[in-house]
């Protein structure tokens, strides 16, 4: 399965790491672990993700206040946005 990276959602995890790598760097690692993780969960079965409306899914990272949401497309999966879980929800839904 393929994964790719909306140009925006590669952005905002490129920001979210460099906003923990100012405060910890374990803090720093331990993100950038638990999105790796998420998106082999996703890579592993997309299914299995809650929908969010009809094209896309979202996956929890753990421990971190994040949401990788992503639109499962047969043998591709596009990763719309690294969006933070408690701010503008669904901001990214203009990236379809």
């Amino acid at each position: 399965m393929r994964i790719d990276f909306h140009p925006e959602a590669t952005s905002e995890l490129e920001e979210s790491v460099d906003w923990y790598k100012e405060h910890s760097r374990s803090a720093e690692h331990g993100f950038i672990l638990a999105v790796e993780s998420a998106i082999l969960k996703i890579k592993r079965d997309p299914e299995r993700f809650p929908r969010l409306d009809a094209r896309c899914q979202s996956c929890n990272v753990e421990t971190y206040p994040f949401q990788i949401v992503f639109r499962n497309d047969g043998g591709r999966i596009l990763i719309i946005a690294i969006a933070h879980a408690k701010r503008r929800p669904k901001y990214w839904r203009d990236r379809l």
